[in-house]
Order: C-alpha cells, then sequence, then structure tokens
C-alpha cells in the first residue's frame, strides 16, 4: 500500500527536479560565474544563455573565399575567425567568450600569456574539460587531453620515440612512400591530366608515413584507419555543434551517433593492430616505434602500465596529430610556393647545392638553411595549430587581474601571427627572409610566434614533423614545378586544424 502512495509521489516530484536541475545548469550557474568574471576583471561579448556566444559565432562572413592568384590574401583571420576578429575589435585582445554555459579566456596578446604562463608549471595546465568530452571519440585520454602525473607519465613513455636515431631509422620509409605518391603523380600526369589536389594527395601519403614509423601498419589498414580519423573530423567539425551547453549533443542526435559509430570502427582497428603487435615476435628495430615503445614493460612509470584503453587513445591521438599538422605545413608550402615562383627556385637550387644528385642523405637535410625559412613563414601565415586551448587548475594572478581556477584559455595563434603590431606592416605577406637571422621571424615579442604551442606542452613530435616536411619537400622540388590552379578556391577554414576548404588544386609538371 506505501509503495502506491510513494511512487506517484516520486513521478510528480520528478519533473520539478529536472526542472531545477536545468534551471541552474542553463542560468544560475553561468550567471554566477559571468558575474564573478565580471568582479575579476573581465569583460567582453554579452552572453544569452543557454547558448552564451553561439549564435554570434554561427554568424558567416560576407567575404570568405577568393579565386585566382590575382587577389589572394594572406590577411585570414577575419575569414576563419571573424567572430574573434569582430569581438578584439570592441574588447581589445584578452576578453571573456561564451560556448554554452562554459567560460572562455580569449588571448591574443602574447605579453599578458607570457605572464600567466610564467606562474604555471607545465603539469598544472588542464585541457578545458568541455572539449575532452566533445573530442573524446578522436582522442579519448591521448597525450592531447590528459593532464597532471599522467601527462608526465604519457610524455615520459612517449618522448623517446622521436630520438635522433629513431628519427633516422623513419627516414628511408619517408622517402619509400612519398616516391610512391610522385610515381602516382607521374602516371597521371602522363595521361594528360596535370591538375593535382595535393592537400588530398599529401594528406593521404603522411598517413602512410606514421602508420609505418609509428604503428608498423601497412596497406589496408593504415589507410582505412586514415580515411575513418578524416571522416570522423568533418562529422565532429564541420557542421555548427553546440559545445557547452548542457545536454548540447541532443541537438544534433545523428552527428553525435555518427562520431561514436566511427570512433568506435577506428578503436576496434588499431585494437587488432596491438594485438597483433603482442603476438608476434618483434625484432629490436621494430620496438623502438611509438607503439613498441608504449608496449615495453620497462618504460613503467610509477610502477603502472598503459591499460588497452590508453594505448588505444594513443595510437588514435599520435595517429591524427602525427600526420596531420605536417601534411598541412607540406600543402600550404606547395600553394605559396606555387604563387611565389621566385622562391620555389631558390628552394629547388637550394635542393641541387646542398642535396645535389646523391641518394638523399638525412643528415645534409639539415643544411637547407632556406628551407627552414620558408617552413617558418608558411606556420606563420597558415599555423596548422590555429589556437591552443587551456584550463587553469589553480587562480592565476596577472597584474590587476585573477583568472580563476577552471577558466578555460583559447590562445589564438592565427591572431597573433597576423597582428601587425608584433610584425609591422608586412605581416600578411610571404617573406621567409624575416626568419634569415632570427628564429622568432622579427616578431617583437618572444610569444608572438607559436607554430607549436608553448611550455612544457610544446608538440612531443616536434622534430619529426621538421624532418618530414624537409623528405617530402625536397623530392617534390627535385622532381616537379608547382602552379595553381585556375579553379582553385582560396577559402581557408578551421576544422580542428587551419585547412583548405575545398582542396588545393595545382597544375603539376615533371622538370
Amino acid at each position: 500500500m506505501d509503495k502506491l502512495v510513494v511512487l506517484p509521489a516520486l513521478l510528480a516530484i520528478l519533473p520539478l527536479f529536472l526542472i531545477l536541475k536545468l534551471t541552474f545548469s542553463w542560468w544560475v550557474s553561468p550567471i554566477q560565474k559571468h558575474l564573478k568574471l565580471r568582479r575579476c576583471g573581465f569583460g567582453g561579448p554579452p552572453p544569452s544563455f543557454p547558448l552564451g556566444n553561439i549564435q554570434e559565432i554561427k554568424m558567416k562572413n560576407s567575404v570568405n573565399s577568393s579565386h585566382g592568384s590575382s587577389n589572394l590574401t594572406h590577411d585570414i583571420h577575419s575569414t576563419v575567425f571573424p567572430y574573434f576578429s569582430r569581438w578584439q575589435n570592441s574588447h581589445g585582445k584578452v576578453f571573456i567568450y561564451w560556448l554554452g554555459t562554459e567560460p572562455f579566456l580569449y588571448i591574443a596578446d602574447p605579453e599578458f600569456l607570457k605572464k600567466m604562463s610564467t606562474e604555471v608549471m607545465a603539469k598544472r595546465w588542464g585541457k578545458p574539460r568541455v572539449f575532452r568530452h566533445d573530442r573524446d571519440p578522436m582522442f579519448g585520454n591521448g597525450l592531447v587531453m590528459v593532464e597532471g602525473n599522467e601527462w608526465v607519465r604519457h610524455r615520459h613513455v612517449i618522448a623517446p620515440a622521436f630520438s635522433p636515431l629513431n628519427l633516422k631509422a623513419m627516414a628511408s620509409m619517408m622517402v619509400e612512400s612519398t616516391n610512391q605518391m610522385i610515381d602516382r603523380w607521374i602516371s597521371q600526369i602522363n595521361m594528360g591530366n596535370p591538375e593535382i589536389d595535393v592537400e588530398r594527395e599529401v594528406v593521404a601519403t603522411a598517413g602512410e608515413i606514421i602508420a609505418r614509423t609509428s604503428f608498423g601498419m601497412k596497406g589496408q589498414n593504415a589507410k582505412e584507419v586514415s580515411e575513418k580519423l578524416r571522416a570522423l573530423q568533418m562529422t565532429l567539425f564541420k557542421t555548427t555543434r553546440y559545445v557547452g551547453v548542457p545536454f548540447g549533443k541532443c541537438f544534433n542526435v545523428k552527428k553525435t551517433l555518427e562520431a561514436k559509430k566511427l570512433g568506435k570502427e577506428i578503436d576496434k582497428l588499431l585494437l587488432s593492430v596491438i594485438k597483433d603487435r603482442k603476438k608476434s615476435s618483434i625484432n629490436r628495430q621494430s620496438q623502438e616505434d611509438l607503439l613498441g615503445l608504449l608496449l615495453r614493460g620497462n618504460h613503467q612509470v610509477d610502477g603502472k602500465k598503459f591499460t588497452t584503453r590508453e594505448l588505444v587513445d594513443e595510437c588514435k591521438t599520435f595517429f591524427f596529430a602525427g600526420h596531420e599538422t605536417t601534411a598541412l605545413a607540406i600543402s600550404w608550402t606547395l600553394f605559396l610556393l606555387a604563387t611565389h615562383e621566385d622562391w620555389q627556385i631558390q628552394l629547388r637550387d637550394e635542393i641541387r647545392e646542398v642535396v645535389g644528385d646523391k641518394q638523399l642523405d638525412i643528415n645534409g637535410l639539415a643544411g637547407l638553411r632556406k628551407m627552414k625559412w620558408v617552413m617558418n613563414e608558411v606556420l606563420r601565415l597558415y599555423p596548422t595549430a590555429p589556437n591552443v586551448q587551456r584550463q587553469a587548475r589553480e587562480d592565476i594572478r596577472v597584474d590587476n587581474l585573477t583568472v580563476p581556477n577552471g577558466t578555460n584559455m583559447w590562445i589564438d595563434v592565427v591572431a597573433m601571427h597576423h597582428d601587425p603590431t608584433l610584425w609591422g606592416k608586412d605581416v600578411n605577406e610571404f617573406r621567409p627572409e624575416r626568419f634569415m637571422d632570427d628564429v622568432n621571424g622579427g616578431c617583437n615579442h618572444k610569444m608572438g610566434y607559436l607554430p607549436f604551442g608553448f611550455g612544457g606542452r610544446m608538440c612531443v613530435g616536434k622534430n619529426l614533423s621538421f624532418m618530414e616536411y624537409r623528405v617530402v619537400l625536397t623530392l617534390l622540388l627535385s622532381r616537379f614545378s608547382f602552379k595553381l590552379s585556375p579553379g582553385y578556391n582560396h577559402s581557408p577554414s578551421i576544422m580542428l586544424s587551419l585547412r583548405p576548404s575545398y582542396g588545393l588544386p595545382l597544375i603539376v609538371q615533371p622538370l
């Protein structure tokens, strides 16, 4: 009899409880955070909860693309981040904006970033939890997302994979994969079609390189993981989403389920690779790749081994991060060289002088000084990692401002790389010579140039990226000349990384 009375009462209370919970999460809590941040000294565009500033972010730019080489502009900040560009005009280079009910401290001021980062050790930076949840199908708890002592443990295990000895062993695989791509291009050109989407081709080849060098994968497995990761990236980042809005994934259930399904399919493929590696008898050299180091017992830290879940997440993280950024850097380089033939000729002359007709010697690639200037300038104009995210794990004091514990941060790399107050009037011109005598390219603040992030959490695979860039570009420039296709539509966009929206068709001719 008591149950018959209690059950209706619970059913009557439940809707009230849900309404109260929704009211608190959608309005009460974010308004309290908003008032606290204003008391701490931060302004910004006024939010409208529960969406925050998402509606403004969704507003499209009136002009976002251009055709042909005559009217191309490298002034891309207002195109890729139109909302940040608008807000900077009103609120300066440090302000608060809102993704749903999540506040983000926007930073495009290198001096503020320097003062803030000197207060915090690398392992005490967090990653925004809202992104960890949103990007879980792609990264899980890999190095990009882990924090604190777990980040130290993962970094300690992974770093030896990029030692000079291991990098040298990877070089021959890079050469082999690139030569296979070159053979495909020659066949296509001989069939009368010299227009090649170099971004698609280079991304695919870079995926094959990272699969072979880091995980010992070949053939169909590598291609399938690469294709599914790209599909997952498009699913997560090409559509308008409601990141930061409580229950936001319910607004687009189809895309949420699609991302989850792709994530599980990638996990399954990588798990089979891990299981095969565990079963096989591996020689010492193959043990020194990334997967080998992850599996080896003598790289335990604090007595903890990597779980199967952690192994899969690290493979997934490095498969994506290890090929995407380098491939896009090479792609944007070919685009810029196609529109600046003088630099294409200079690099080709330097390759002949340093490398000659000999077999590619990895040690000799360090002598390609002009190529290094070009790479630095490409990463300035078209940074493949266009932003850096952090989360405060303690209150951080900067002058008369306090960044409260738990505050998300968005460091706008594109804005700083295109800031005329940092780089001068020629900020939007392609001038690799600015890096001739200055590793910072003449930027008047050391924190104004962040192609690989900053501080202790700087990209662990930076040296691998440098080597792959030089190997691939040396082989391509030795065999081909590049011109921009009349059909190229210049529309850089952010899909986690900075990439051309409509591919990168170039006219490729054998030398």
